[in-house]
This record gives C-alpha cells, structure tokens and sequence, in this order.
C-alpha cells in the first residue's frame, strides 16, 4: 500500500511539473473562430438577438514561472447586435456591425496539465460601425444601410476564460466583459462577448 501511495505522489508530481509552459520559453500561436456576441444594458434590453462574427489573430506567451505566463495578442473581431421593436405598428429591426482591433493582455495559470485558466485586461480600437435598418407595416418595407453614429473608437473589456492544449493545439473559450461605453451620447450599452478560437502554439 505504501508503495502505491508512494507511486500516486509521483504521477501527481510529474503531472504538475509538466502542466505549464517552461521559464523563460516564449510561444507563439495564430488563431482563429467566432464570437457570438450581444450588446447589454441601454436601448438594448428586448427583442435582442445575439450575433455571430468571426474572430482571428495572434497570441504570444512568455513562461514567467513553472505554471504562470503572462500573453499578450491582437485579434481582429466582429462583434454587434440584432435587435427589433415595434412602434405604432411599425416593425423594425437593426442589424449592428461592429469590428474591434482588440488587444488582451491575460495572465494564465496553468493548475493540470494542457489546461490554463485565464483573466486580464483588453483594450480596443474600433475599426468599422455599420448598420442595417428595415422597418415593415403590412407590404410596405424599406432597407438603409450607413455608418452607426457616435460609437466610441476605444473600448476596454475584461477577458476570463479557460483553455486546453494538446499536440500544440489549443481550444479556447473566452468571455469578454465590456466595461466602457461603446457610444459616446448614451448612458449604457456594452459589449458582451463570448468567443471560441482554435489555434496552433509553437515556440520560438
């Protein structure tokens, strides 16, 4: 029994001694996957929909400890919102486009290994703000496609999520929680945004 016990210990140990990436080593991983993503709060509290987008780029790792790194990236990101409303018997609806350069800077943990639990901080530039307006009574329908208004040009979230690596693959599932803004006139509305990305990691 004892030896077994002894043997269990090991397995534990190596298993933990191999859960992260090396000190001092530096990763490299392109990406890419989609973003379902929503706007909360503001104008926005019915008849939203929840809008898929792609999502893709570069992410970087530097081994800081055995089991910590700190990773830094540049994603390109197409988020927005479906929303719809009736006024006066009048139906419309808005299809909202909103594409981010974002930037997350994340600190990952690594507890077992292959997998990393991770949190940080992500600012934000905003690079396209289109919309497309229907409204409809009866047969009569009319469609305008511009520019959204008064949207923010930064925005910052704050990234949380896990992910697992096996043969330099890498699955990631990630939610970004917006803390700014994103038009400059109005008290509320935030991005929401949860993201799953597949990339390739390999050191340099």
């Amino acid at each position: 029994m004892k030896k077994i016990f002894m043997m269990a210990v090991m397995a534990v140990a190596a298993l933990t001694a191999n859960a992260q990436n090396e000190k001092g080593q530096f990763t490299l991983m392109p990406k890419a996957g989609i973003n379902i993503s929503t706007i909360t709060g503001g104008d926005f509290k019915n008849d939203k929909k929840a809008k898929a987008g792609f999502v893709g780029g570069v992410e970087a790792e530097y081994g800081i400890s055995d089991n910590f790194g700190l990773a830094f990236g540049l994603l390109y990101s197409m988020e927005g919102v479906k929303y719809s409303e009736k006024y006066n018997g009048v139906k419309c609806s808005v299809n909202a486009n909103l594409d981010y350069l974002n930037i997350p800077i994340l600190a990952q943990f690594y507890p077992v290994k292959g997998l990393a639990i991770k949190a940080g901080l992500q600012p934000a530039f905003n690079v396209r703000h289109k919309a497309k307006f229907e409204a409809s009574e009866g047969k009569e329908s009319i469609s305008v496609t511009g520019n959204l208004e008064g949207v923010k040009s930064f925005n910052l979230s704050i990234p949380v999520g896990v992910s697992y690596e096996y043969a330099k693959f890498v699955l990631d599932a990630r939610y970004n929680i917006g803390l700014t803004k994103i038009f400059k006139d109005a008290d509320q509305g935030r991005n929401s945004t949860f993201a799953i990305t597949l990339g390739y990691k390999f050191a340099l």
